[in-house]
């Protein structure tokens, strides 16, 4: 450590979490537990018997019976919001009004007029506010960027993404219209920020097909081409389809594919290929293996350092920003069936 910088190890950023989701309790908060710089220390819940079973289980100090009660909490610095989509807008604001630091799931928005919201709450409080986009700070991603930003590749051209899995589960709200339910918004924001990513600059319009499921009048598979100043990037998201995903950028030099670029497995090494091409089957391949880590640790932690001004954030809503907007288009042209532009940022 530097002499004047923040201890971390003496002093960790304290956590609460607004919601007890499966996905929390099995992924999320077990990991934030192991992040260096991070303490768990309270869990809120509308019901109190539910905060509490939730507290037991994860060895969590504090349960609160509302969401508000644990916000009024001046021990907490920071939350982490893993609430139903419509509702991580809303509670991000008054996390912020409260004076917390948030790290929200994603989408941190519905839409560009919330995430525009979220930034000038953040501005008027001077806090943190970051969307859950766990891949920007994977060892994987970060060295596929730069990958992508060396000449390796050429000129990128063109992005491609798939990422499906199958839920048909009424009670899950991915499943349920109005609160930010189907793939898209789900998953299809991963394939949106894959590009972005990997392009290093914003589209200019966007394309769009979405399959709604006659029951659950979501989004069930959904198609959409981005349009970007440097080339093309396409994606196939869906929750009604064999679980698999894949990112592949290709160059004029060569290409990049990332086998497992979102679900990142923490129990072996993840990998990524490049390629020249120069053979059909292989043959110019390289292989990159990565470590075993946790990316929902090392978000955590990562997120942590930026709050005790260690780092830069990683990803800041101003990026949130931008993505929201390509959706934004990606909604409207799926309506229109056409085209449609993508407001700058």
């Amino acid at each position: 450590m530097t002499p004047g910088q923040p201890d971390l190890a003496a002093h960790p950023v304290r956590f609460g979490v607004l919601g007890v989701s499966a996905f929390a309790m099995n992924k999320l908060l077990p990991a934030l537990q192991l992040a260096p710089g991070c303490e768990l220390a309270a869990i809120a819940s509308r019901d109190f018997e539910r905060a509490c079973d939730a507290a037991s289980i994860l060895a969590i100090p504090k349960a609160y019976g509302s969401y508000d009660d644990l916000l009024a909490d001046a021990s907490i610095e920071a939350v982490y919001i893993p609430l139903p989509n419509h509702l991580h807008t809303p509670y991000a604001i008054r996390a912020l009004e409260a004076g917390k630091h948030v790290l929200c799931e994603k989408p941190a928005g519905l839409n560009a007029v919330e995430i525009r919201s979220l930034i000038a709450a953040r501005d008027a409080v001077g806090k943190l506010c970051a969307e859950a986009f766990m891949i920007r700070t994977h060892p994987q991603w970060e060295r596929a960027i730069e990958i992508a930003r060396s000449d390796a590749l050429g000129e990128i051209r063109m992005v491609s993404a798939a990422f499906s899995y199958f839920n048909r589960d009424p009670s899950n709200v991915r499943n349920m219209p109005g609160i930010g339910g189907g793939a898209t918004y789900d998953i299809g924001c991963y394939a949106v920020y894959s590009a972005r990513l990997l392009f290093g600059e914003e589209p200019i319009r966007a394309a769009a097909v979405m399959e709604i499921d006659p029951e659950f009048q979501i989004d069930r598979l959904s198609s959409g081409m981005l349009h970007f100043p440097s080339g093309q990037a396409h994606f196939h998201v869906s929750t009604q389809l064999v679980p698999y995903q894949r990112v592949i950028a290709f160059g004029t030099k060569g290409r990049v594919e990332i086998e497992v670029p979102f679900n990142a497995l923490k129990d072996r090494p993840c990998r990524l290929w490049t390629d020249t091409g120069s053979g059909l089957q292989g043959e110019s391949m390289v292989e990159e293996l990565f470590p075993v880590c946790n990316q929902y640790t090392v978000q955590a932690q990562r997120f942590a350092r930026a709050i005790r001004g260690l780092e830069p954030q990683a990803v800041t809503l101003e990026d949130s920003l931008g993505n929201a907007l390509a959706m934004d288009a990606l909604f409207r042209a799926a309506q229109s069936a056409r085209w449609e532009p993508v407001a700058p940022v």
